[in-house]
């Protein structure tokens, strides 16, 4: 089966929510999955249900914690170029039918890496491997690159009303 390159973006909610919903369908099909995630370096509600698929999915996360709200340190730089590296090496191991890079979108927004760099990694992959990018920001290359391209828009969101981030929920 040949690989696509797919891009969730845009500003509304459920960017990494289907690409969850995707890699639990993958799972479900008996395929191999990588759930990279940038920026993230807690345990959040979704690492800890993809856990639970273990025998099919495997979680890296290339962050030391979210840093959305200020400017990203050398050693967040550093620990994305590492994943990258990382990357590279996993995609053309054949190991994985789909790699996740969720927030990659974010972390080339914030300088982490750049687009070039992930698009080297990514034409690089092996032929079979389905990748999906994440994040608001999809740089113009990127979904250029993509053979499929989604956009989350908001409409309404209770976040506007004061609501925070729930567990289980939005995080």
């Amino acid at each position: 089966m040949k690989g696509y390159l797919q891009v969730y973006t845009g500003d509304g909610k459920g960017k990494t929510t289907a690409a969850i919903g995707l890699a639990v369908r993958a799972a479900g099909a008996g395929l191999r999955v990588l759930f990279a995630q940038f920026v993230k370096g807690s345990r959040y509600s979704e690492i800890e249900a993809l856990a639970r698929y273990a025998d099919h999915i495997t979680i890296c996360q290339y962050g030391r914690g979210c840093f959305i709200e200020h400017t990203p340190t050398p050693e967040d730089v550093e620990v994305a170029k590492k994943g990258l590296v990382d990357l590279r090496d996993k995609l053309r191991s054949g190991a994985y039918q789909v790699v996740i890079l969720d927030e990659a979108n974010i972390a080339m927004h914030f300088g982490l890496f750049t687009v070039n760099e992930l698009l080297t990694v990514i034409r690089e992959r092996c032929e079979d491997c389905e990748v999906v990018v994440t994040g608001r920001n999809a740089p113009p290359e990127l979904v250029e690159a993509a053979d499929l391209v989604t956009e989350m828009k908001e409409i309404k969101h209770y976040y506007t009303n004061g609501v925070a981030a729930r567990d289980g929920i939005e995080r």
